[in-house]
């Protein structure tokens, strides 16, 4: 065993490998519908750390792991956000309210077990698993004592927040809020038949229904005067009776549209091929990347028109103001060689639509690392600074709202968007790990350490009954809520727990955004006051 054991030592991307692969692999075990994912990487760690202290993960890896996680969230996170500010006040303002209690449960519990100082600084730092809280801490209070106070209480911090997040993704909310926070109705496809006379075009029509609807095929009606052929709809066309449209839009809008123009009809126009065919593209082409679909012109300078896209795993109403991401599958409906020619405009190269686009992400790594240097100087403390995560998310947010600047493409496709931030979280959790077993072992066989960790699970229980219990305040529904709990944690590993027994639903990454900025600042502004406080 020793001789593994120097053999990780001198080779620390090896010991990063055997790390990441047997984290994996037992983070992969399901018992009862509960498996410890990417957090079995952090556990392994620190118990091989605590085993033999120089198996450590290099700083600089973790620090790269962390920085690629927080600026991919920031950029598939960034298109929503922004919006979601307009609602997400509330939360908020419940998460800083959870936080300071947090704090002032920190101080009241550890007073009463005889613990004082910069130590309180790490129990706050730990319960809650804040990095740069640590860092803030030792930096003001120019002491180690807030490294001990982490360690103990930091593996608590997450398992208790694991938990928290388990309950949370199954909380149900009220009616209102369900309706509130539901995620878009599934998009549906249906042949109307059309009853009435006198109506308007069809971009009329579109405009009618708030745009959540397209018109993907014509059969012009078999009565007198309309001999039967299939066409491109287009939108200056007014429906006639007896005519046959394919409807694309979400299940509610489709059966008002049905009612409305006249019956669901049983001749099924996709099934036609001989005139018009359908296709998915991906987008590749990186002038197209980050602009309206509107502004392409699909069906005036190809003659096609696109009906949905598909971005990740969800399919998206191709509406003029959706904007372009590489790595879309926009499907087309319009004549074989047409389409042909707009797949060539759009790109269609698979290799292409998973590009990492390296100038715009190192750009934006770059810019985000920056950021997290500004200092900002606070009264009383030794100011605050976002840092090496708080940084690159905030400016991921930025960039992946806006896009495209000019020139530069900010955006990533989907699929390299969730495997950089799984790939940084996993690296992460393993430097996290190995550099803090060997504090928690000695911290746990003192008498200290007993004292340490009972007040870190008080705080953690704090916060995770605290969320919790004020869910209905924030109208979240249960994904959100569990990205909720992730973000006041600024935990990883708590986030992927809760993507994980969601099946990824996108809202437990929104919530996460949501709150992870506000919560990284206040921790760090709150833990070097715990630690001058007693």
């Amino acid at each position: 065993m020793q001789a593994i054991a120097d053999l990780l030592a001198d080779n620390p991307l090896v010991l990063l490998c055997l790390l990441l692969a047997v984290g994996s692999a037992i983070g992969a075990i399901t018992y009862k519908r509960f498996a410890l994912g990417p957090a079995a990487v952090l556990f392994l760690a620190l118990a091989l750390s605590a085993w033999d202290d120089r198996l450590k993960v290099p700083v600089v890896m973790g620090q790269l792991g962390l920085v690629l996680f927080a600026y991919a969230v920031g950029v598939s996170a960034g298109p929503s956000f922004f919006s979601a500010l307009r609602t997400g006040g509330r939360a908020i303002a419940v998460v800083v309210g959870v936080l300071i209690a947090g704090a002032a449960v920190t101080l009241g519990v550890g007073s009463l077990l005889g613990l004082q100082g910069g130590v309180l600084s790490g129990v706050f730092a730990g319960a809650l698993t804040n990095t740069p809280a640590l860092a803030a801490s030792i930096e003001q209070l120019k002491n180690q004592d807030p490294v001990v106070g982490y360690s103990v209480t930091y593996l608590g911090g997450v398992l208790g927040m694991l938990l928290a997040a388990g309950i949370a993704a199954r909380t149900k909310p009220t009616p209102a809020d369900a309706e509130r926070s539901a995620p878009p109705p599934a998009l549906e496809r249906a042949s109307v038949r059309v009853d009435v006379e006198d109506l308007p075009t069809l971009a009329q029509l579109s405009e009618q229904y708030e745009n959540h609807v397209k018109f993907s095929r014509l059969m012009i009606g078999d009565e007198p005067g309309h001999p039967g052929h299939l066409d491109l709809p287009m939108a200056d066309y007014a429906p006639q009776r007896g005519d046959i449209l394919t409807v694309v839009g979400d299940g509610p809008t489709v059966r008002r549209v049905i009612d409305d123009l006249g019956h669901r009809s049983t001749v099924r126009l996709v099934a036609d091929r001989s005139s018009l065919d359908y296709r998915r593209v991906a987008v590749s082409n990186r002038r197209i990347a980050g602009r309206h679909l509107g502004d392409l012109d699909l069906p005036g300078q190809y003659g096609v028109t696109a009906t949905r896209v598909r971005r990740g795993d969800v399919d998206l109403l191709a509406t003029d103001d959706l904007v372009l991401a590489l790595g879309d599958r926009v499907r087309l409906v319009g004549p074989t060689e047409r389409i042909a020619d707009a797949g060539r405009f759009l790109g269609d190269s698979e290799r292409g639509a998973t590009d990492i686009n390296p100038v715009g992400l190192f750009l934006g790594l770059g810019l985000g690392l920056l950021v997290g240097l500004i200092h900002v100087p606070l009264p009383g403390t030794a100011g605050v600074s976002l840092g090496i995560a708080g940084g690159p998310l905030l400016v991921g947010l930025i960039v992946g709202r806006l896009q495209r600047t000019g020139p530069i493409l900010w955006s990533l496709p989907h699929s390299v968007s969730a495997t950089l931030s799984q790939l940084g979280m996993l690296v992460f959790l393993a430097y996290a790990g190995s550099n803090a077993g060997a504090a928690l072992a000695d911290a746990l066989a003192s008498d200290l350490g007993p004292r340490l960790l009972v007040t870190g699970l008080v705080v953690t229980a704090t916060a995770a009954a605290g969320l919790l219990l004020l869910h209905r305040l924030m109208h979240a529904s249960g994904p959100t809520l569990a990205g909720v709990v992730a973000g006041t944690q600024t935990q990883p590993a708590v986030l992927a727990y809760a993507n994980d027994v969601t099946g990824a639903d996108p809202r437990v990454n929104l919530g996460y955004a949501l709150v992870y900025p506000v919560a990284m600042i206040v921790k760090v502004i709150l833990a070097p006051i715990i630690g001058g406080w007693l």
